[in-house]
């Protein structure tokens, strides 16, 4: 996995930069917005991953850079994913954002929620 950039606590790979401009571009999403990705209670394992576009940067956000793309994550959030690399993943077994995340220690089939 070719990773583009790491700053602060959260990385992600090449190829999940380049799916993210192209669905920003193919959207006409605004320059101006960022990718937020939280943490939100439920699914299978107790935590589920979130993620999109947002105009509104808060000011509690940790906001990291990746070339065109600003990353939000508030706090809260920050906590669970510290260390996590976010993938894309387009092969045989499906095709989507991949959170590759050290932290949690349980997760469901699917890979869209998980435990720590």
């Amino acid at each position: 996995m070719a990773e583009i950039k790491e700053t602060h606590e959260i990385s992600l790979t090449e190829k999940a930069l380049k799916q993210v401009l192209k669905i920003k571009e193919e959207n006409e999403i605004p320059n101006e917005y960022g990718l937020r990705i939280s943490v939100k209670g439920g699914g299978c394992s107790g935590l589920t991953y979130e993620m999109g576009f947002d105009g509104n940067q808060k000011e509690t956000d940790s906001v990291m850079d990746f070339e065109n793309i600003k990353l939000f994550v508030d706090g809260k959030s920050l906590f669970y994913l510290t260390g996590t690399e976010l993938d894309f993943s387009d092969g045989l077994n499906g095709k989507g954002f991949v959170f590759n995340n050290p932290n949690a220690n349980k997760s469901c089939g699917c890979g869209e929620s998980f435990g720590v």
